[in-house]
């Protein structure tokens, strides 16, 4: 695939056709094969009109017992649970974003995904679900470092690490400064091939409510605004919001990445809403971006996608695959 030597105002585009062909979920969720594989998902597990069984997805607990049958079923994570309270993320979209990123190693890369631990990535609010780094290392066998500024999360997250035996494979380090992505979280002469993250979206808690509110609402529950853990369905309030929520965020992030342009491949975030796109272009063609991708995905009619950029030249990514992803394993 050709890479523009400079961004273009309108970056290259994937388009969304459901999950991702490498996605384990792509199919109906198989509860026989997962209350086996982790017996206590069976207490939520209930047959619906239509004769087919399911969970209660507005409800955190059976959502919680879902992603640990599947985790252990499909991943082989046999230790994971969260703090109440925290957020629980639906796996196959996550699963989506990983997968969108091995494509991304790959156009830098003849094609090929680089696989093991000679490639690195860098999760910004690895949270205490520790989603990306127990997916990433599964399907790619990458070494991850996750940060979080919550040292409650933290702290969860490394019960997940310890009890998984996977310090070889995922660090976690504390941001101190809230206002602060990348700085100070890099350590003298450290590069990384590709950072992520899932920024909090909204710019108050009382969006939040109401974010929260609308998912109650389309999952035809009673619309009265309620403030319990069932209708947030999880999730901090550094989770979910910071002050100019999604907009703000991703601005500082495009603002600290290009103070670090050399030392990653490839940097990249989930953009919620799709009206934030045109000022993340602008921001990133200002800031000297390269190359800029937008990546769009599905599942079911939710539609998302991230966006990824480099600093680096058609010469400067050449030279960074000889170096670094020489070793690694490669694989269509």
């Amino acid at each position: 695939m050709s890479r523009p030597s400079r961004p273009s105002a309108s970056p290259a585009r994937t388009p969304a056709a459901g999950l991702h062909p490498r996605n384990r979920h792509r199919g109906r969720y198989d509860f026989a094969a997962l209350t086996a594989a982790s017996p206590a998902l069976s207490a939520f597990v209930k047959a619906s009109p239509g004769c087919e069984t399911s969970i209660d997805f507005s409800d955190p607990a059976a959502v919680r017992a879902l992603n640990r049958a599947l985790l252990k079923s499909q991943y082989g994570i046999a230790h994971w649970d969260l703090p109440d309270g925290y957020l629980c993320p639906p796996i196959p979209g996550r699963a989506d974003y990983l997968h969108g990123l091995a494509d991304l190693l790959a156009t830098s890369n003849a094609g090929l995904i680089p696989h093991g631990g000679s490639i690195r990535a860098l999760d910004i609010g690895t949270g205490a679900n520790l989603i990306y780094p127990l997916l990433g290392h599964r399907e790619y066998g990458w070494r991850f470092v996750g940060t979080d500024i919550d040292s409650t999360a933290l702290r969860a997250a490394q019960e997940i690490v310890d009890a998984n035996g996977l310090r070889k494979a995922i660090e976690l380090r504390h941001q101190p400064d809230p206002q602060r992505i990348f700085a100070g979280l890099l350590r003298d002469d450290e590069v990384f091939d590709l950072t992520l993250c899932n920024p909090p979206f909204h710019a108050s808690a009382e969006d939040a409510a109401r974010g929260s509110e609308r998912k109650w609402r389309n999952l035809g529950k009673p619309q009265t605004l309620r403030t319990d853990a069932r209708l947030n369905f999880g999730g901090q309030s550094t989770e979910l919001w910071c002050p100019g929520g999604e907009a703000a965020f991703v601005r500082r992030m495009i603002r600290e990445s290009a103070q670090i342009a050399s030392r990653v491949c490839w940097f990249s975030t989930l953009i919620a809403k799709s009206e934030h796109l045109a000022d993340v272009r602008k921001q990133l063609q200002q800031g000297g971006a390269q190359d800029i991708r937008e990546v769009r995905m599905a599942q079911g009619q939710k539609q998302s996608r991230f966006v990824a950029w480099t600093f680096l030249d058609d010469t400067q990514r050449d030279a960074w695959r000889m170096l670094r992803w020489r070793d690694a394993r490669q694989s269509l």
